[in-house]
């Protein structure tokens, strides 16, 4: 089977080389590794550059099924010559083979050796335009798979440079922001990946904080987003108040951040609680200063009231949800009674 299945692919008409790619997929990983080692890659990707759209899709099909687990095949593809022709076919006009190859590009990428590759192919500018395509109908798969590819290449600290550049914040933050009009999964992929390249990068930080809207959406999902989504909002936001706590202190607080922060600083995870109180230790800082109208003064005197008790019951708060809930209802009774 192999041998007919290579002598159709490297001489065989049309037809011939559709049906060899067809059956290589449904051939064992000892036989696909048998294939790729005879330099089966070649005419597969000589066939991307077919005219046929049927061609295209069943050699996409073939090479996603030879790099789905094994590190060396995804290799082979890309130093065979595959990265060009897949980003001609990102911009092509056909859905389904634009689909099929953000999936190929979501493969490739989580092999270490291609990385750096994919991103100076040119590969990130693309898939953050497929990100922003709000009016295309693109699947909602195929924009998971390409947060999924970036979040792949953001792994590598070389590419995070690349990755802001070309303007994947704006397009993270498009995301999270207009989240009610976002199946979940998408937000989740999105503020995950957002959290792991402002951890890494300076610039993308800055650029998250001056981003307009983006502190009050970070505030909404601390206060109404899952588990999972408050833990990364609630380090970004700490990384920004880091940044510049006399710029971000008072943004984040006129944003009304203090009742989420309190919540999730008792209910949240341990390592949400963590990120929480330090934010809050920070933000009660700003909150001493005497900033602002009698009213907010009052409102920061009732904040520090609530933390020093916080600080003093700091155990129990730890370890005893009905009491650090009985201090957070409180806070939040008092600071309504403010105008």
């Amino acid at each position: 089977m192999e041998e007919l299945v290579l002598q159709n692919l490297f001489n065989g008409d049309r037809e011939a080389q559709i049906e060899a790619a067809t059956e290589l997929a449904k051939l064992n990983s000892k036989q696909k590794h048998k294939l790729a080692e005879r330099g089966v890659m070649v005419p597969l990707i000589s066939m991307l550059h077919s005219p046929d759209v049927e061609a295209i899709k069943a050699a996409l099909f073939s090479l996603l099924s030879l790099a789905f687990g094994s590190e060396r095949n995804k290799s082979m593809i890309v130093k065979s010559g595959a990265l060009p022709v897949l980003l001609n076919l990102l911009r092509c006009e056909s859905k389904a083979l634009v689909e099929l190859t953000i999936a190929a590009l979501l493969i490739l990428s989580s092999c270490k050796t291609n990385k750096l590759a994919i991103a100076s192919s040119g590969a990130i500018q693309l898939m953050v335009e497929i990100l922003n395509m709000n009016n295309v109908i693109i699947s909602m798969q195929a924009r998971l798979d390409a947060i999924a590819a970036l979040h792949n290449l953001s792994t590598c600290d070389q590419i995070v440079p690349s990755l802001v550049s070309c303007g994947v914040i704006f397009s993270l933050l498009q995301i999270i922001q207009y989240s009610l009009e976002k199946p979940g999964q998408l937000v989740d992929k999105a503020i995950a990946l957002l959290d792991d390249i402002i951890f890494s990068s300076k610039n993308a930080l800055k650029e998250a904080a001056a981003t307009h809207g983006a502190i009050r959406a970070l505030v909404e999902i601390i206060e109404e987003g899952s588990m999972e989504r408050k833990e990364h909002a609630v380090r970004i936001l700490l990384l920004i108040c880091q940044s510049c706590r006399e710029i971000y202190r008072g943004l984040i607080l006129k944003e009304g951040a203090m009742p989420g922060l309190l919540q999730l600083s008792v209910d949240g995870t341990w390592r949400a609680k963590t990120m929480a109180r330090e934010l809050l230790f920070l933000l009660r800082e700003w909150s001493g200063s005497g900033y602002g109208s009698s009213n907010q003064q009052s409102r920061n005197r009732v904040i520090e009231q609530i933390m020093q008790e916080i600080d003093a019951d700091e155990e129990k708060v730890v370890g005893t949800s009905t009491t650090a809930l009985r201090l957070v209802e409180e806070m939040l009774a008092k600071l309504s009674g403010i105008p």
